[in-house]
């Protein structure tokens, strides 16, 4: 379906127009008309599908032909990081070019006259602000945001955002919302929580379902089993010999990350990380250093995987399998965009062969292993079947053993007394039944002169004056 089709007034077409977008994607065609009819809406498409402008487009048009206050907040979108929510604001002001839309886009990371431009927008009342929870809850706090006259809210990327603990904070900004508003939620995923968020928040809403798209045939996806040891150095020796610029590797934590990229510097790459950990200032620099050649190899987790564009990646490396087979087409999805090819490589540890083999089951084929280098050494064998990890089993051999190598079931230790009894000698045909007992006299005697005299406890008493007379 093609964009003039849809009702669309001739203001948000021109923009299109000149942005050269066309044809609408799925997600697009099934949601804007749901959104302009005004009905709530959930839609789980994944990222890359175009979800972002299923919802801008019908929100800038709703806004420019309806009658809605000019010194409000008519529409709030919550995203779960920094670099979406500037990266919706910059759509925003595409789509939105020839009408007299205002939008502020609400973050931590900045300074303080960032932060004070954030506060006025605030007061003033933006049509459209995109926030991220944390950062309006703390503007909230200060008593000068007033959400009564909000019109429309939607929660874009809203798994994401349930995984990194936003859901108490979404909660908290719903109780401001008026009752009669509009709601939207996309989200990649499904999950229980989700579907519990939907039913507190949403009212009789519709639902538009894309299926997870599996990645485009340009991508040429391949594999290495290998030991966790030694996925650095073959990761060094995959940029001597394939591709060294323009590639992203995401790792599953950021202590991975800073430990990988560090290693990656000392080898003399221009290596830059991207986490968490990094305030707003560091991620702008970093991306801004990728994206102008500054930095050949970005080391990241997961995110970069999603809402975060970024042309020409000629490579992106998995060293570590991702959790779910979502969160890997999101990955190998960074490269062979805009009709370019590209190269997806994983690293799959012992521990990781189940979970890989899930994400082939997904993808409905399986990925190519490429062998290992000879100079890395031997690596172990591909059985995605069996689950590693789990209960700790001893090596064959030793069952009922301790790790010194005993024997679990021994038998206790007898008493070692210095003088023989019956108990510890066995009996002989020469030693009587029943042995006399010394006396008990003489058995006192013997203890009293073996043991040592105790000392006398000697006191001392502080001698007073005598008493002065009166």
């Amino acid at each position: 379906m093609r964009f003039d089709e849809l009702d669309l007034s001739d203001d948000v077409l021109d923009a299109l127009d000149a942005m050269q977008f066309e044809e609408c994607t799925p997600i697009q065609e099934k949601a804007i008309g749901v959104v302009l009819e005004g009905r709530d809406l959930i839609a789980v498409a994944q990222t890359g599908t175009g979800k972002t402008a299923a919802y801008l487009l019908p929100i800038i048009n709703r806004l420019a032909e309806g009658d809605f206050p000019d010194d409000a907040i008519n529409c709030i979108i919550m995203v779960p990081t920094h670099e979406l929510a500037q990266q919706i604001d910059r759509q925003l002001e595409g789509f939105s070019y020839y009408l007299s839309i205002s939008s502020v886009a609400i973050h931590g990371g900045t300074d303080g006259k960032e932060f004070a431009r954030q506060q006025q927008s605030l007061k003033l009342g933006a049509d459209v602000v995109i926030a991220t929870p944390g950062r309006l809850l703390a503007h909230m706090k200060m008593g000068y945001v007033d959400l009564s006259r909000v019109s429309c809210f939607v929660l874009d990327e809203a798994d994401r955002m349930l995984d990194m603990g936003f859901y108490d904070d979404i909660l908290q900004i719903v109780k401001q919302l008026p009752a009669d508003r509009q709601t939207l939620m996309f989200s990649a995923t499904m999950p229980p929580k989700i579907q519990q968020l939907a039913s507190t928040i949403l009212n009789d809403p519709a639902e538009v379902k894309i299926a997870v798209s599996k990645p485009t045939e340009k991508i040429d996806q391949s594999a290495f089993v290998c030991y966790e040891g030694q996925k650095t150095d073959l990761l060094k020796h995959l940029f001597k010999t394939c591709h060294s610029r323009r590639v992203i590797v995401f790792a599953s934590s950021k202590l991975k990350v800073k430990e990988l990229s560090r290693a990656l510097r000392q080898s003399h790459w221009k290596t830059g990380e991207m986490h968490s950990d990094l305030d707003q200032q560091a991620r702008e620099s970093v991306m801004l250093d990728f994206r102008a050649g500054r930095i050949d190899i970005l080391v990241a987790t997961d995110i970069v995987a999603r809402g975060i564009d970024i042309d020409e990646i000629t490579m992106v490396v998995n060293y570590d399998v991702p959790h779910e087979a979502e969160d890997y087409v999101h990955r190998v999805g960074r490269t062979a965009r805009a009709n370019s090819e590209g190269k997806a490589v994983t690293f799959i540890s012992e521990r990781e062969q189940s979970k890989f083999g899930y994400i082939e089951r997904f993808l409905g084929y399986e990925v190519r292993k490429e062998p290992m280098p000879s100079q890395l050494g031997e690596a172990p064998e591909y059985h995605p079947e069996k689950k590693k990890g789990g209960v700790r089993k001893g090596k064959p051999g030793n069952k009922g053993k301790s790790r010194s190598g005993h024997s679990r079931d021994r038998k206790p230790r007898q008493p070692q007394n210095n003088r023989p009894t019956e108990n510890n000698h066995p009996k002989s045909d020469s030693q009587p039944q029943n042995p006399v007992k010394p006396a008990a006299t003489d058995k006192s005697a013997e203890a009293a002169a073996t043991q040592p005299k105790p000392k006398k406890r000697r006191y001392y008493h502080r001698r007073r004056g005598p008493k002065n007379p009166e």
